[in-house]
């Protein structure tokens, strides 16, 4: 682990770190300064030239890295990268419910939980980091970019353990509803058991012969004219796992991108959003044992939102 970054979030993301190696080695370095060791390191992903010349570097005691320093063994160097323009996700991220120590947020659709590749800036945890004034914020588990609904998250490091644990066992009950078809013939409800993989590179998760790991409970809850709203149970959190299990009964989930094919949809298309919603989380708190419980202000059929205007969303370099 990197020791504490000496120099403060920018747009809700933290600085970004190297190290030079160990000093372990007999002979001269064959870095003869420090400027010429982060531009073998790092020429392929930032300027370092420019980097160097805008005094973007900085060593761990804060002060800022000149390219004619002398190389140091095991020497941290933090820096921002810079970010790409993003389009603005619509939808407005509701606070459900905030606290010393949890902050439960409701979602849009298309919005990543965590900055991941395209999506940085337009993401839950770095919207919320700059909007809560929490720098710290971290999610407690996981939520498709697509899928829309409750979120729970961390407001400091120091809580993030014993809740993440608590998800990681099993003990927090999960509630999703999901728009799909009518089948008169199926007998519901029903718990649907398999197993679950995901490849690396491929969109989809399959259904293998192995043991089960996934686990569903699907009920219906209203019929409607030519659908129905479903109450979805996940017993386990395999990726994909209720659009895979709804999708095997015959029932996929209207406008899911991904099932049954993959959709060519463009990641700035925003207008049919996937129709299913983490709706509601249960769990007893391990910290002073309280019961928590929350509900999505959201409600099925899920509409295109409107985009609202966030700070940073197109930070640049700025």
């Amino acid at each position: 682990m990197p020791p504490p970054s000496p120099l403060p979030q920018r747009h809700g993301l933290d600085a970004a770190w190297v190290c030079t190696p160990d000093g372990g080695r007999a002979g001269p370095h064959p870095w003869p300064t420090m400027g010429a060791w982060l531009l073998e390191r790092l020429a392929e992903f930032v300027d370092v030239a420019g980097f160097l010349a805008g005094e973007r570097f900085a060593y761990q005691s804060g002060a800022l890295v000149v390219g004619s320093d002398l190389y140091g063994p095991r020497t941290f160097v933090w820096f921002h990268r810079d970010l790409a323009d993003e389009t603005v996700v619509p939808g407005t991220i509701h606070v459900v419910h905030r606290d010393a120590r949890l902050v439960v947020i409701d979602k849009p659709a298309f919005l990543s939980t965590i900055p991941r590749g395209r999506h940085v800036v337009q993401s839950v945890v770095v919207r919320l980091r700059a909007e809560l004034g929490l720098p710290e914020l971290s999610p407690l588990h996981r939520l498709d970019r697509v899928t829309s609904g409750l979120v729970v998250l961390a407001t400091e490091r120091r809580w993030r353990g014993e809740y993440q644990s608590m998800f990681q066992r099993g003990e927090v009950e999960k509630t999703y509803r999901a728009l799909a078809p009518l089948r008169p013939d199926l007998d519901l409800p029903v718990t649907v058991r398999n197993h679950l993989t995901s490849r690396r590179g491929h969109w989809q998760a399959e259904v293998t012969d192995d043991p089960a790991n996934a686990e569903s409970l699907i009920e219906l809850e209203t019929v409607l004219q030519h659908t129905g709203v479903y109450r979805l149970t996940p017993r386990t959190g395999k990726t994909h796992q209720l659009r895979m299990h709804m999708l095997g009964l015959g029932i996929p989930i209207i406008d899911d991108p991904v099932y049954p094919v993959v959709q060519d949809v463009a990641l700035d298309d925003f207008t049919r959003p996937l129709q299913l919603l983490a709706s509601e989380v249960t769990f007893t708190d391990p910290i002073d044992g309280e019961l928590r419980r929350f509900e999505s202000v959201r409600a099925l059929p899920l509409q295109a939102e409107v985009a609202v205007a966030v700070a940073g969303a197109a930070a640049g370099s700025a």
